[in-house]
C-alpha cells in the first residue's frame, strides 16, 4: 500500500491533491480562547507568582509567634562567641549553648528582638550579630548594590535606545 506524501514543492501532494492548509484557524478551532487580549499573557503568569509568592511568604499564617519560634528564629541571627561564621544556632560549642540559653531567657522574659540584641552586644560587641547593622557608616552595604543596579539598568537603556534611535536614522537615510 501506497502512503501518500506531503513533500515536493510548494507543499503539493505526489497524489495531486491540495495542499494542507497551514492557516491557524485550521489548526485550532475558533472558540473564546482563540483570540485573546495580549494582556492575559502577561497577567496571567503575573498572578500566578503574585499567589505563590504570598503563599510561600505565609501571609495569612496570622498569630503571634511562639516563644520558641522567637528564640528559633533569635538563635540563627546570632554568631557563636567561639566559632568562625557559625550562627548559635548551628554550633554545639558549649559558649553557643549558653548564649541559646541566654536568648531563651530573654524570650520567656518578655523582652523584645531589640533588647535581646542589645543585651547580646553590650556582653560581646557587635560581632556577636550576624547580620551588620543597617544605620551608621554600615548602611552603605545595603544601599551600595540598589545603586549600583539601578545605574547598570539606566546603562543598559540608554544604550538600547542610542542604538534604537541610530538604526531609525539610519534606515531614514537609505529609504
Amino acid at each position: 500500500m501506497r502512503v501518500p506524501s506531503t513533500g515536493g514543492a510548494g507543499g503539493a501532494r505526489a497524489d495531486g491533491g491540495a495542499p494542507p492548509d497551514r492557516r491557524p484557524e485550521a489548526r485550532w478551532p475558533a472558540g473564546r480562547w482563540s483570540r485573546r487580549p495580549r494582556w492575559v499573557g502577561v497577567a496571567l503568569p503575573a498572578v500566578v507568582l503574585a499567589v505563590a509568592l504570598a503563599i510561600g511568604s505565609g501571609v495569612g499564617a496570622g498569630g503571634r509567634p511562639t516563644d520558641a519560634q522567637r528564640a528559633a528564629a533569635l538563635d540563627t541571627q546570632i554568631r557563636c562567641p567561639s566559632c568562625e561564621d557559625l550562627s548559635i544556632a548551628q554550633s554545639s560549642a558549649p559558649e553557643a549553648v549558653a548564649v541559646r540559653r541566654q536568648v531563651a531567657g530573654l524570650v520567656r522574659a518578655g523582652r523584645s528582638d531589640a533588647q535581646i540584641e542589645q543585651v547580646l552586644v553590650g556582653e560581646w560587641g557587635t560581632t556577636i550579630l550576624l547580620r551588620p547593622p543597617d544605620h551608621g557608616l554600615t548602611a552603605v552595604i545595603w544601599i551600595a548594590p540598589v545603586v549600583l543596579a539601578a545605574g547598570a539598568m539606566g546603562g543598559v537603556g540608554v544604550l538600547f535606545w542610542r542604538r534604537t534611535s541610530a538604526m531609525a536614522r539610519l534606515r531614514e537615510g537609505s529609504a
